[in-house]
């Protein structure tokens, strides 16, 4: 793939695991129908392993799977008659078959809510809307999904404690399944991160520490811990386990077809901070589609970015295959990563199936963020905003179809969030507690 990010973040030194870890060459360990890592650039392979870059060309490392053999049917029924959670679809995902044994927080299976009353504000036709409600997860964001995957991979690596760089949510769901499974946790955030984001992940009991910086900046520091002595035995959920991590994404990919009836949307819109979830739900429906699962036919995928935070947008809308790097500036912080590591993935999905890449300004988020609880009762963060703020756009400017089928993602709960719509959000109207002040404040039919 020609496409490439300006600057990467990642140290290189640290990309391969250090001497105190196993080797898992010699020591396979069982991670279910994963076969290998396999480079994104090059296609060298490697064993399943705590990397995340390729030794041949150091570009992202991400899981190859073995799916031969499998009766389609007989798939089906087994992740039917699976748990509500992630787990029922184990034998997609680089878990051992035990997992759901394990002490893990479990998250998925959150609501697709068939969203009419949206969709009627916005145009679109009645039975065609649907927005998959992640704020359902243990720790009310998509997150939980991700590190659910991770925390495997780290006891199949022997990793004692687990850690990440975070804008937030990630924080949050690290600390929670940290706890629930016995480990250590010390996780890495920007300083000025949203007080309530804040005093969640701090709550698990773990170690909070603030970065004076934005995300890149705590992402850089992350991976030079990797290669110090200190950082020995700790699993960084987004680092140097990203190749699993990331692959909690497909689950999103996963349910949002199984609860259409085991048929893909025909538009998803999803919202940008590395890009990883994208790709990954992009990923996810080509390995339904591999699988028979679901009928093989076109899809579009778009993503959504903040205005204040948009080096992807500003790529596609540009026709660059480059991602050029942005110091973040925006009320949705849990999206603001200024150098996106998956930006070029995120632009060839986008070009590939038809999409596009847009951002709203602050105003356009607090707006969509009131506009979906309004009509739906879903109470979004901002990286929620973001999307439906951008499907918005998109309807109007004639680049979404309001025909088809489309998914709008919602990534977290707004009660993370409160500072962006406290401002103009409050009460109707104060009155003494009698009926003839009732009355005066025109509250009555």
């Amino acid at each position: 793939m020609a496409a490439q990010t300006v600057a990467s973040t990642t140290n290189s030194a640290s990309a391969f695991p250090s001497a105190s870890v196993a080797d898992t060459a010699a020591n396979p360990v069982d991670l279910g129908p994963a076969a290998a890592l396999s480079c994104r650039e090059c296609g060298h392979r490697v064993p399943l392993g705590p990397v995340f870059a390729c030794e041949e060309c150091f570009g992202p490392l991400e899981i190859a799977y073995d799916f031969s053999g499998h009766d389609t049917e007989e798939l089906r029924r087994r992740i039917e008659a699976g748990p509500a959670n992630i787990w029922r679809y184990a034998p997609l995902l680089p878990v051992p078959a035990d997992v759901a044994d394990k002490p893990n927080i479990n998250p998925g299976w959150t609501k697709l809510v068939k969203a009419d009353n949206l969709a009627r504000e916005l145009g679109v036709d009645a039975g065609k809307l649907f927005v998959k409600d992640d704020s359902g997860n243990p720790t009310h964001s998509f997150k939980d999904r991700v590190v659910a995957q991770a925390l495997e991979a780290a006891r199949a690596f022997g990793f004692t404690t687990l850690s990440c760089s975070s804008t937030g949510n990630l924080a949050g769901a690290v600390g929670a399944a940290a706890a629930r499974a016995g480990f250590r946790s010390c996780v890495f955030i920007p300083h000025d991160l949203e007080q309530g984001k804040v005093v969640m992940a701090a709550v698990y009991g773990g170690e909070l520490v603030g970065i004076e910086g934005n995300y890149d900046d705590v992402n850089r520091f992350c991976s030079e811990l990797i290669g110090d002595p200190a950082g020995e035995g700790w699993g960084f959920v987004n680092v140097n386990l990203r190749p699993y991590y990331a692959e909690g994404s497909k689950t999103l990919a996963y349910e949002i077809c199984e609860q259409l009836g085991w048929r893909l949307p025909d538009q998803l819109v999803v919202p940008i901070a590395s890009g990883s979830q994208l790709t990954k739900i992009d990923k996810g429906l080509k390995e339904l589609i591999q699988l028979g699962l679901v009928e093989d036919r076109p899809y579009k995928i778009f993503g959504a970015q903040a205005e204040g935070c948009s080096p992807v947008s500003a790529a596609y809308k540009a026709g660059h295959d480059v991602v050029r790097p942005q110091k973040p500036d925006t009320i949705a912080k849990s999206l603001a990563i200024g150098n996106p590591a998956d930006g070029p993935y995120v632009l060839d999905i986008a070009r590939r199936t038809g999409g596009a890449v847009e951002d709203v300004d602050d105003a356009q988020i607090v707006d969509a963020i009131k506009l979906l609880a309004r009509t739906e009762g879903i109470f979004a963060e901002t990286a929620g905003g973001v999307t439906v703020g951008v499907a918005r756009k998109l309807i109007e400017n004639g680049v979404l179809d309001p025909s088809l089928t489309t998914v709008v993602l919602n990534t977290g709960d707004g009660l993370k969030t409160l500072d962006a719509v406290a401002s103009d959000t409050g009460l109707t109207a104060t009155i003494r507690p009698n009926l003839e002040s009732f009355h005066e404040a025109g509250l009555g039919s």
